[in-house]
């Protein structure tokens, strides 16, 4: 019976690529001359170090790029609240989404089913897997799920005829 599971998940290793490229371009460039602005990466989670909010934003329009140069979606980072640190300076935590939560398999699952897709969907801790009987079927299921227009982006894999 052919089956693929419908995971979310982001390379750690392309994320460090990321944030070195982050780090050099933060060191060359003009209006970040002389600023303590930082970054780091430890178990899915980044820290961002910036003097201002304006610096902020801009760490976070270069962070976004480079994610996206490295192939990591928009949507697979999760912005938290900005705090203030020491000083004027500011810190923002953004987490790197591995996983689908349960509340959005959940819902997944619903919106499969009521389109009557003549294929199973069961939970596996934080991924899908999908079974029907024909090849086409599944691949009904596959664009079904990328029109759903989720933020969070979806990979296809383990694909077994």
């Amino acid at each position: 019976m052919p089956s693929f599971d419908i995971v979310s998940e982001a390379d750690l290793s392309e994320v460090d690529n990321a944030l070195q490229n982050l780090t050099r371009e933060i060191s060359v460039r003009y209006d970040f001359k002389g600023s303590k602005s930082t970054c780091e990466h430890k178990d899915g989670v980044i820290t961002i170090f910036a003097d201002d909010e304006l610096k902020l934003k801009q760490m976070q329009e270069i962070l976004r790029g480079n994610m996206h140069k490295r192939g990591i979606e928009p949507g697979q980072l999760d912005f938290q609240k900005t705090e203030p640190a020491a000083g004027m300076s500011v810190r923002q935590k953004v987490l790197v989404k591995q996983g689908i939560e349960k509340e959005l398999a959940k819902k997944i699952v619903k919106q499969i089913k009521a389109e009557k897709m003549k294929v199973q969907v069961a939970i596996q801790g934080d991924e899908l897997r999908v079974n029907g009987k024909k090849r086409d079927d599944l691949q009904a299921a596959m664009a079904f799920v990328k029109g759903l227009g989720h933020e969070q982006p979806f990979q296809f894999k383990n694909f077994r005829d």
